[in-house]
């Protein structure tokens, strides 16, 4: 190779060398400008640690040893059965022995007014026994339930600061948040305490099947168990979302976490802050989903929108003129893509506030007015509509009929009546159940008509008065689970039902 040869190939090796540096700075300028400047949220974490507690929880668990549900099943004949069968006799027999134990865990909050009000997720204080707010300082502080939704999966605790100057976080807007917007989360992340974790907003608008109101924010800021219930901070230090739930298959933040946002959140608490419970819109009205089938005959342009299926009568969409075949495309002033925004829109709308419902009949678009009212009472009139038709028709107690009210169920002496009607033998002692309460303790343990009580709480019932009594003592011990054991088609078992309290 001659000289010249050299020389322009040391140039060229030179100039590619060059220009893979350059292109090697803007790269890494590049990303470089794409990542927080150093330091940009140590002064914003500093501001907000203050606002954002640790909540413990006590939860008294009794021990119940092993149920019969649990016990192993092995053929009939086989050695291991009786062995299992004295296991959970002695078990039984040793239950009243054992004392109950305490049950801890931990979660995340926020607080929101000066004078001692705390937001968190319903989960992280459900149950509990005792719920205590630990402060940035750990000064520990004995919090009240004022008020939860398990709706939308939050709650509100009130503390008493005291001496104690709280600092509370300001609400922000989430309907202004971007995807790819800076995210700061804040919480109690496996109990270790204050941690902060800094990601961006990955998706809006999220149905993880939470609940009919999904909604949620997606951030791959850190989140893992002890987070739950903790703020979800914008640049600016305001609230857009609380910290709920994560999508992991081990466990851990794979950074996929999910937040209810802000403006789902804000007036919930502010209910349970006034009123200890929510008050949401009601519309009255049954919607289902617009399929593309649909949209030629219901005269639309495109799938969109919530089609009414049923009005309920006397409700504000009746009154509104609202029918049955009616698509709304439009709530106040916002457009409805699906039902789901739809539901959401009108729960998060004030009690008796008038809106405007924009709709499309036959093809044909038009507005009305609708008048809201409250979904509680409405679900409540209705709850309670339905019990009483429940009770209508319901068969009348016969003369030997007794109620047990706290076991749900009726029970009466083994008849030859009865016993031709269940088919229950002769030699069967106990007492017959005659009804069993929708929805009552023993129908939830799958306790039906027909089944003969012989024993409870391992004693031997004969007659409706021996379980009458049984039931008292069981009641004045303030035990919370009565050990029956019934018989069915010849075959024995037991079933622990809880007691109303």
């Amino acid at each position: 190779m001659g000289r010249m040869m050299q020389e322009r190939l040391v140039r060229s090796v030179t100039a590619r060398v060059a220009v893979a540096a350059t292109v090697l700075v803007l790269t890494f300028g590049t990303l470089a400008h794409a990542r927080a400047p150093e330091g940009d949220f140590a002064d914003l974490a500093e501001r907000l640690l203050p606002a954002v507690v640790n909540i413990s929880t006590t939860q008294t668990v009794q021990n119940r040893g092993i149920t019969p549900e649990g016990m192993p099943q092995f053929p009939p004949g086989s050695p291991f059965e009786d062995f299992f069968k004295e296991f959970f006799e002695r078990q039984q027999r040793g239950e009243g022995n054992r004392p109950p134990r305490q049950v801890s865990s931990l979660g995340s909050g926020f607080i929101v007014d000066a004078r001692g009000y705390v937001v968190t997720n319903n989960h992280v204080i459900a149950d509990a026994d005792q719920v205590r707010v630990i402060l940035h300082d750990n000064t520990e502080l004995e919090a009240k339930i004022i008020g939860r939704d398990p709706e939308v999966d939050l709650a509100v605790l009130k503390v008493e600061p005291k001496e104690h100057k709280l600092t509370a976080v300001n609400w922000g807007d989430s309907e202004k948040i971007r995807v790819g917007n800076w995210t700061l989360a804040i919480g109690n992340p496996f109990g270790l305490g204050g941690t902060v974790t800094a990601g961006i907003i990955s998706a809006r608008g999220r149905d993880i099947n939470a609940g009919r109101y999904d909604d949620f924010i997606q951030t791959d800021a850190s989140i893992n168990k002890g987070n739950s219930g903790g703020p979800l901070f914008d640049k600016d230090g305001n609230v857009i979302g609380i910290n709920t739930a994560i999508f992991s298959q081990s466990g851990g933040s794979i950074g996929i976490g999910f937040a209810v946002p802000a403006n789902l959140a804000r007036p919930v608490v502010q209910q349970l802050i006034e009123f200890g419970r929510t008050k949401r819109g009601w519309l009255g009205v049954q919607i289902q989903s617009v399929t593309d089938e649909m949209v030629e005959a219901l005269g639309l342009k495109q799938a969109r929108g919530a089609l009414v299926a049923k009005v309920v009568p006397g409700g504000p969409a009746h009154k509104a003129g609202i029918d049955s075949g009616d698509v709304v495309v439009s709530f106040d002033g916002k457009t409805i893509a699906s039902t789901n925004a739809l539901t959401r829109s009108v729960a998060e709308t004030p009690v008796g506030k008038t809106v405007n419902v924009d709709i499309v009949r036959k093809g044909k678009k038009q507005t009305v007015k609708a008048t809201l009212g409250e979904l509680e009472a409405a679900m409540a009139s209705a709850k309670q509509e339905n019990s009483q038709k429940a009770d209508a028709s319901r068969p009348k107690p016969g003369r030997n009929e007794t109620e047990l009210a706290d076991l749900g169920v009726r029970i009466a002496p083994l008849t030859k009546e009865l016993r031709q009607k269940h088919d229950i033998k002769d030699d069967v002692k106990g007492v017959v159940v005659t009804d069993v309460e929708n929805d009552g303790p023993a129908a939830k343990r799958d306790v039906r008509v027909g089944d003969v009580i012989i024993e409870m709480a391992q004693s031997e019932i004969r007659s409706t008065d021996d379980a009458i009594e049984m039931l008292k003592a069981l009641k004045d011990a303030k035990r919370k689970v009565a050990l029956l054991q019934i018989q069915r088609a010849g075959e024995p078992r037991f079933v622990p039902i809880p007691l109303k309290s």
